[in-house]
């Protein structure tokens, strides 16, 4: 049995071609060449699915701050309203202090109308956390007070003490929300 050149050939040819479909097959069991293209459209779902909830993440966050934007300028709008709607009782009764003082002649009553009124508003301030800054007689303190002058201080005692208030501070709960001017003992 001889065989020619291209029976040969063709055997060779017909075993190498064998021998490449078993190598394939190893690889395709070692490597998972089926698996690989599997895991590859897996990677890629995953991929979609976490952009995904990127996207909603983000517009979501969006969302709540232009929210949170707009119910804090409406509570400093409605805030502030609320303080206005409680002092139009004060300004009533101003309203009626000052039809009370064309009228009358009687300027005891008068006196007592606007003193209550002041305390009525003075209460008010209290209500929504404004206090005086008490200053007289104390010694002076330029975190919380403003000295317009020094003047000879009319005791020994009241030395670098405020004698006098020009204009009184306030407190907004914590913070000063205005100095008090004061006059300090020299």
């Amino acid at each position: 049995m001889h065989m020619d050149s291209e029976e040969m050939t063709k055997s060779e040819t017909s075993e190498e071609k064998k021998d490449q479909e078993i190598q394939e097959k190893g690889k395709k069991k070692k490597f998972g060449v089926g698996g690989q293209k599997k895991e590859t459209e897996e990677m890629a779902n995953k991929l979609i699915e976490m952009n995904d909830k990127y996207l909603r993440l983000t517009a979501e966050f969006d969302n709540y701050r232009k929210r949170t934007l707009k119910e804090k300028m409406d509570l400093t709008r409605m805030g502030g309203e609320n303080v206005l709607i409680k002092i139009l009782p004060v300004v009533d009764n101003l309203e009626r202090a000052i039809l009370s003082i064309r009228s009358t002649s009687e300027i005891d009553a008068v006196k007592e109308g606007i003193e209550h009124i002041y305390s009525n508003f003075r209460e008010f301030l209290k209500q929504n956390g404004i206090q005086e800054i008490e200053c007289m007689n104390q010694d002076f303190n330029s975190d919380i007070q403003e000295a317009l002058t020094k003047i000879p201080a009319p005791e020994p005692e009241l030395k670098g003490k405020v004698v006098d208030v020009v204009e009184r501070g306030y407190y907004l709960h914590d913070k000063v929300i205005r100095y008090a001017k004061v006059v300090v003992g020299d």
